[in-house]
């Protein structure tokens, strides 16, 4: 619609999560008909309502209305709670294929035998889907009050998620750990998002943005309103100081679930980031792009240290991810008032283009990782040597995920990457910040070529490489992902046109 609708619903523009929760009760209630090895079926309803749901993201990036706007009942399109733009639906976009491959995995735990402790079939699905939805909403979200419900949707199921293994202790310690740092860190939301309405009167964040503008209206309850708001989504995203969760929680959760929250969780994070501060706080860019460029160098800087020190998949993999979280972040960095106004819009293109490049490499990482581990349950990245003798289709991908997130070819996808985020720190005139990102860059490449290397050398006596059959399933899924890095290395203008597109509508 390209008018208010006060109190009708635009079902076209909600479509992808109503499809998606859709599915997820569809999968629950088809488990308790089922038979008790039905993962077939189960797996079939997940891939798909998730399908249905990205076609329904694509038919709305092809109508020719710019943007639609389900409105809360004010009657003013400015003000509305959920809105659908090129921003929300590449994110929309990301977050689905990151389910649809993360489901496809999925089936090979849940089809395991029995000695192999499978997953539970429909509670899996169901909390995966409904996590999704969440993250679909926030995409969506124009009020503080849908976002903070969003975020705890994305949330509630993946701490359950992490434990789903109940005779595993780490599993029970990862969720535990998970959920303890999220009350903590929403809490504190909350309070900063009840600071901003004292301050603005408002939740919306167009009218918070204009409230804001106003130099009269310049308080510190503002500003500390401001910064407090931030915490929750930089929780989700793992950045430091609030990242404790992370290495536990991925090294306990099952490898599967630790894909889903590397990838889906943490862009449901990141577009929740890039939405509040460019649509409510833009005008309080000199107070949280300084403070936003300090987590991001301390956050590349210790994610790249710990990970020299690890010696299992997973734990790297983790501390990887929390450093990629550092890259991310750079950009929005130097997104400060003072400089030009098309600033802020080149700072959202370079998140929303590396967001996209991450999710589809560390994807293709992780589901190497997911089928060598069902042989290698130890996870030592020493397990991996040689296996490119013996599993070559595994190897190449893997090697590839590992070379486009250290920012090498063949990976050239992370390499644009990580020259659009230099490039975001240098024409913002912060040339530290390039630095610091160059360092960690060169930090980064001692353990993914470490691991890159391994998987090429001879095997050694008494640790022969792994050799398996890749059940179906995975194998699309990782197929799938290493396609998609592929045609953004071959392609780099895509992912970049649609991030271009999509920052010019926020920005």
């Amino acid at each position: 619609m390209t008018g208010a609708m006060a109190q009708g619903v635009d079902w076209a523009a909600v479509a992808p999560p109503m499809l998606a929760a859709a599915t997820a009760l569809a999968v629950l209630v088809a488990d308790l008909w089922l038979p008790r090895r039905a993962a077939g079926v189960l797996t079939a309803i997940s891939v798909g309502g998730t399908l249905a749901a990205l076609v329904a993201v694509g038919l709305l990036w092809g109508d020719s209305r710019a943007t639609f706007c389900v409105d809360s009942g004010t009657g003013a399109l400015a003000s509305c709670s959920y809105v659908v733009n090129p921003v929300t639906l590449v994110f929309q976009a990301i977050v689905l294929v990151g389910t649809l491959v993360v489901l496809l995995l999925v089936h090979t735990e849940i089809a395991a035998p029995a000695d192999r402790r499978p997953l539970p079939g429909g509670e899996t699905g169901f909390l995966v889907l409904s996590s999704a939805t969440g993250a679909l909403v926030l995409a969506a979200g124009r009020d503080l009050a849908t976002i903070v419900v969003a975020l705890e949707v994305v949330s509630l199921p993946a701490f359950a998620l992490v434990g789903l293994r109940r005779r595993d202790p780490r599993g029970a310690e990862g969720a535990l750990t998970f959920f303890l740092v999220s009350v903590v860190s929403i809490a504190v939301m909350l309070y900063g998002v009840s600071l901003v309405y004292g301050a603005t009167g408002s939740l919306h964040l167009d009218q918070i943005a204009a409230a804001l503008a106003d130099p009269a209206g310049r308080t510190s309850l503002a500003t500390a309103g401001v910064l407090l708001t931030l915490v929750g989504l930089a929780f989700k995203v793992g950045a430091v100081p609030f990242h404790f969760w992370v290495p536990d929680t991925y090294a306990g959760a099952p490898v599967v679930v630790a894909a889903y929250l590397s990838v889906v969780s943490k862009a449901a994070g990141l577009v929740g980031i890039v939405v509040v501060v460019s649509q409510g706080f833009p005008a309080y860019a000199d107070v949280w792009a300084p403070a936003i460029a300090v987590i991001a160098v301390a956050t590349m800087t210790l994610g790249n240290v710990a990970a020299l020190r690890q010696h299992r998949a997973v734990r790297l993999l983790a501390w990887s991810s929390v450093a990629q979280s550092g890259y991310m972040l750079v950009p929005l960095g130097v997104a400060t008032s003072g400089v030009t106004g098309s600033r802020l819009g080149e700072a959202l293109s370079a998140v929303i283009a590396y967001v996209c490049v991450y999710a589809v490499v560390n994807l293709a990482a992780f589901g190497v990782v997911a089928i060598v581990s069902r042989h290698r349950p130890a996870g030592l990245i020493e397990d991996y040597r040689g296996l490119a003798y013996t599993e070559p289709a595994s190897a190449l991908a893997l090697g590839f995920g590992l070379l486009a997130l250290a920012g090498l070819p063949p990976g050239v996808a992370g390499l644009w990457a990580k020259v659009v985020v230099i490039d975001s720190a240098v024409s913002g005139e912060a040339g530290w910040l390039a630095v610091a990102v160059a360092v960690n860059t060169v930090i980064g490449l001692a353990y993914y070529l470490r691991w890159t290397a391994l998987l090429f050398a001879r095997p050694v006596a008494g640790r022969e490489a792994v050799s398996y059959d890749v059940p179906a399933a995975s194998g699309i899924a990782v197929g799938l992902a290493l396609a998609v890095g592929v045609a953004f290395s071959v392609l780099p203008q895509v992912v970049l046109g649609l991030a271009d597109v999509s920052a010019g509508l926020l920005g």
